[in-house]
């Protein structure tokens, strides 16, 4: 979302992400990552929950249909900094609003397992 960051205000839209790890964390991946939008930390999964965002066992977090996504993550030299409390919890994607209007969700099957910015993107026009 960042690389589309400028494209996703033009479009009128915000992006917000909530991590799960620390003050200490979000501060890193702001920096790390150079986010130019809001993160928020949700440290006592009420937000996770809230959405009913999934947690997975040690052996999901490792599941095999996120290999392909690791390797192509790895291989555009995305690191993993420094984990969160919740290592094991799952993202999701919203679109939402104007007001409390759910225009597109997509919760994660595995850990590289991402909404696509594509469907992202076409949310917002409506």
């Amino acid at each position: 979302m960042r690389d589309r960051y400028d494209e996703i205000q033009a479009r009128g839209a915000e992006v917000i992400v909530i991590g799960t790890g620390g003050l200490r964390h979000a501060r890193a991946f702001v920096k790390d990552q150079q986010i130019p939008y809001p993160l928020l930390v949700d440290s006592d999964a009420r937000a996770a929950e809230a959405a009913s965002v999934q947690r997975v066992g040690p052996l999901k977090l490792f599941d095999p249909a996120s290999y392909p996504g690791g390797r192509r993550a790895w291989s555009a030299g995305h690191r993993i900094g420094i984990p969160g409390k919740r290592v094991n919890q799952l993202g999701a994607s919203f679109v939402v609003g104007p007001g409390s209007a759910l225009h597109y969700s997509h919760y994660d099957r595995h850990t590289a397992d991402h909404a696509p910015m594509e469907a992202l993107l076409d949310a917002l026009e409506h």
